[in-house]
């Protein structure tokens, strides 16, 4: 099973999500894709990614980009899971601060919401000050990213197995190129 994790405003149909589906499914391992829409609120997000953890047959395997490789940290740590985190945000509840009180929408549908407090006090209450097995944690980055600085990730997660690959941006344009690695993973 892998459990991909979507980022901020996000959802299932991200190119990286579904580009994971369709390799899988090209392995005639289709049914190993599990991918929920997660609500805006990260306290909500965490506690439907620890019932699906929970209630998995076999040991899921988190696969998280942005916001997502954020949750997979905390889920990783929680559960004892390796998880690959794609340009993860790092400290989201600071990251995120200049968004307080602005209107937000989703990129795959047209519902929106407001950024408030509540989403940053969820934020900080999951941040961890190092991640809690790092020997359980591949990052990959591309310094290209313009969203998050990848220099944040490279040394939060300094203990953790990296690859940084030059240029790119948020969206790891050689995602579909390291599938294997992440599945060997």
């Amino acid at each position: 099973m892998i459990l991909y994790i979507h980022g901020f405003n996000s959802s299932s149909l991200s190119g990286k999500a579904q580009e994971t589906k369709r390799w899988l499914t090209a392995r005639g391992r289709g049914h190993e894709w599990v991918c929920p829409d997660l609500p805006h609120r990260p306290a909500q997000a965490i506690a439907i990614l620890a019932d699906i953890i929970r209630s998995a047959e076999i040991t899921p395997k988190l696969v998280g980009s942005s916001l997502g490789g954020f949750y997979a940290t905390h889920l990783a740590g929680a559960f004892g899971l390796k998880a690959v985190l794609v340009n993860p945000a790092v400290h989201p509840a600071l990251l995120f601060r200049p968004a307080l009180g602005t209107e937000q929408k989703n990129w795959h549908g047209d519902s929106t919401y407001r950024f408030t407090q509540a989403h940053l006090d969820e934020l900080a209450a999951l941040d961890q000050s190092a991640p809690a097995h790092p020997a359980n944690l591949l990052v990959m980055l591309e310094t290209g990213d313009t969203t998050l600085d990848w220099r944040d990730a490279a040394s939060y997660y300094r203990d953790a197995h990296q690859l940084v690959f030059q240029g790119g941006d948020h969206g790891f344009t050689r995602f579909p190129d390291v599938l294997e690695l992440i599945d060997r993973f």
